[in-house]
């Protein structure tokens, strides 16, 4: 049997989830069994939310599929149903409880909206998917005093044009180096 029916609010997870009134399309085979009636049956739901890296919107479709067993009012120890047993009440089925934990213990908590999604820069919030050479010359702050400090003492190379003092003193015709 195939049915459309309405999402409820809340259908979801914090990133990504149901819009509540969109349609859920149910395909369910319902079985009587000695206990109850037993629910086959696969949701497919639409989904929109944003992705977790770089914020973008999502939107696609789900499908999740589910079975239970509703029992009898009148089975199980004279009616003592256990409390995680989901019931028939006057010859309905809820399966509001049974969509919720198929689909919402299937959604990935932190959505892509493509498996190799760079992201934002931590520095400025700019999209890496956008630019892929995106970068900053970013100094470690625990070396920022010294940074400074040697802006300041920079040295004039001298004009031997090397850049350092030579070796002290005059080295023999052996290379030795006198004192």
């Amino acid at each position: 049997m195939r049915l459309s029916v309405p999402a409820p609010e809340d259908f979801g997870v914090e990133m990504v989830g149901v819009p509540e009134g969109a349609a859920i399309e149910l395909d369910l085979r319902l079985e009587a069994v000695l206990e109850g009636v037993l629910v086959t049956g696969t949701a497919t739901v639409p989904l929109e939310g944003e992705c977790a890296r770089c914020l973008d919107p999502i939107a696609s479709t789900f499908e999740a599929d589910f079975q239970e067993l509703f029992v009898y009012p009148d089975t199980r120890s004279g009616g003592n149903a256990e409390d995680d047993e989901l019931r028939l009440e006057d010859d309905l089925i809820d399966l509001e409880p049974v969509l919720r934990d198929a689909v919402l213990l299937a959604l990935p908590l932190s959505p892509l909206c493509r498996d190799d999604c760079p992201g934002l820069c931590a520095e400025c919030g700019a999209r890496l998917a956008d630019d892929p050479d995106h970068h900053h010359d970013v100094a470690d702050p625990r070396w920022a005093a010294l940074q400074d400090l040697a802006g300041e003492l920079s040295p004039e190379p001298p004009e031997g044009g090397r850049g350092d003092s030579g070796p002290r003193g005059s080295v023999d015709q052996q290379g030795k180096q006198e004192g």
